[in-house]
C-alpha cells in the first residue's frame, strides 16, 4: 500500500487512551467506534466511557452502537468509513463475523497477554493472580473464535514484584499502544503465525468472588490474589460474619523464625504498628489497611484495637464453591 493506512479504532476505557492517541498521532483515524453511554455515580449521570469523550473532544466521527450483531446501519457506516483496517482495544463486544472483512486489512486486536496464554476479559488480572513473572502484547488478526486468531506480533514485558492489576496495566497499555503502531507501518509485511491450541490458557472475567480470601491458600497465592483484584472487585476478607476490605498485602518477612508465623489458616499472629500478621495455609501475609462495610479505609491495626482483635483471633474461612464463610 502506497499510503499510510486508514484506521478505525473500537474501544472504550482508559486503558485504550494511549493506544489510540499512538495510532492517530501517525494515521487518520476514519472512525472511533465505544461502547454506549451508562448511567455512572450515585446520580447515575449519564457518561461516555473514555474513548468516546476523547474522540468527542478531537472531533473524530463517532459510533456507539448498542448491538453490532445484524446491525445493517453500523456495518455500512463502517464500510463508508473507508477504513483499510481495524483496531480493537478493550472495546468490550464480540466482532460477528460478517463486520471482520469488511475492512481490507481486517480487524487486528491488542491483546494483553502472550497468547495463547491467558485467553479471555481478564488477561492482566489472571496472570497476576497466577503468580506470573512475565507477561506482556500480543496483536493477532481477529477471527470469529475467542482471542484464538493467528498473531502477528508479540513482545514480553517483565511484571515487577510489587505491581498490581493497576500498575501492570498501564504498562501494557503502553507497550500495546507502541506495538499496534509497529503493526500498522508494516501491515502488508507481518506474517501470521497461527496459535498452539495446546498451550492455550483461559482467562475469565472476574465475579466478586474472586476477591475473597482464601486463607487455605499460600501467602505468596494470597498476595497474588490481591495484586490481580486490585482494581476490582478488590481483595475482601470475613471477620465474625462481616466483609473487611483488605489493602496493603505482602508476605510477612520469611527471613523471621518459623515459629513466629505458626498458626491455623486466617489465625492473627500478631497485631502492632505494621498491621496484622495472619497466617495462611503456608507462610503469613501482612495486612496493612482495613475498610469495614460503609466506614473509611484504616490502619490495620487501628480496625484490630478496636474490634478488640489480638492473637489467636480467627479470620473466618472461605472456600469456592461453599455455603459461605466458615467462623
Amino acid at each position: 500500500m502506497s499510503r499510510p493506512p486508514k484506521v478505525a479504532f473500537f474501544g472504550s476505557p482508559a486503558f485504550a487512551l494511549p493506544v489510540l492517541e499512538a495510532i492517530r498521532a501517525e494515521f487518520e483515524v476514519v472512525l472511533v467506534v465505544a461502547q454506549p453511554d451508562k448511567p455512572v455515580g450515585r446520580g447515575l449521570k449519564l457518561t461516555p466511557p473514555p474513548v468516546a469523550a476523547r474522540a468527542a473532544e478531537l472531533g473524530l466521527p463517532l459510533a456507539q452502537p448498542n448491538k453490532l450483531r445484524n446491525n445493517a446501519d453500523f456495518a455500512a457506516r463502517l464500510r463508508e468509513s473507508g477504513a483499510d483496517v481495524a483496531v480493537t482495544c478493550a472495546y468490550g463486544k464480540i466482532l460477528p463475523a460478517s463486520l471482520l472483512d469488511l475492512p481490507r486489512f481486517g480487524f487486528l486486536n491488542t491483546h494483553t497477554s502472550l497468547l495463547p496464554r491467558y485467553r479471555g476479559a481478564a488477561p492482566i488480572q489472571w496472570a497476576l493472580i497466577r503468580g506470573e513473572t512475565v507477561t506482556g502484547t500480543t496483536i493477532m488478526q481477529t477471527d470469529e473464535g475467542m482471542d484464538t486468531g493467528p498473531v502477528l506480533l508479540q513482545e514480553e514485558l517483565p511484571i515487577a514484584p510489587g505491581w498490581t492489576s493497576l500498575e501492570l496495566s498501564d504498562a501494557l497499555s503502553a507497550q500495546a499502544a507502541a506495538l499496534i503502531v509497529r503493526a500498522l507501518r508494516d501491515l502488508e509485511g507481518l506474517r501470521p503465525r497461527p496459535q498452539d491450541e495446546a498451550q492455550a490458557t483461559h482467562a475469565p472475567m472476574l465475579v466478586k468472588e474472586d476477591g475473597f480470601v482464601r486463607w487455605t491458600d499460600s501467602a505468596a497465592q494470597v498476595v497474588n490474589r490481591f495484586r490481580g483484584v486490585a482494581a476490582w472487585p478488590q481483595t475482601t476478607a470475613f471477620f465474625g460474619g462481616k466483609r473487611l476490605k483488605l489493602a496493603g498485602l505482602t508476605q510477612a518477612d520469611p527471613a523471621q523464625a518459623d515459629s513466629a508465623l505458626a498458626g491455623a489458616p486466617g489465625e492473627v499472629l500478631r497485631v502492632n504498628e505494621d498491621g496484622l500478621t495472619v497466617a495462611c495455609g503456608e507462610g503469613a501475609v501482612q495486612i496493612r489497611t482495613a475498610q469495614p462495610e460503609a466506614k473509611k479505609p484504616q490502619p490495620a491495626q487501628v480496625w484490630a484495637q478496636g474490634q478488640g482483635v489480638t492473637p489467636g483471633a480467627r479470620f473466618d474461612l472461605w472456600e469456592p464453591g461453599g455455603d459461605g464463610p466458615r467462623t
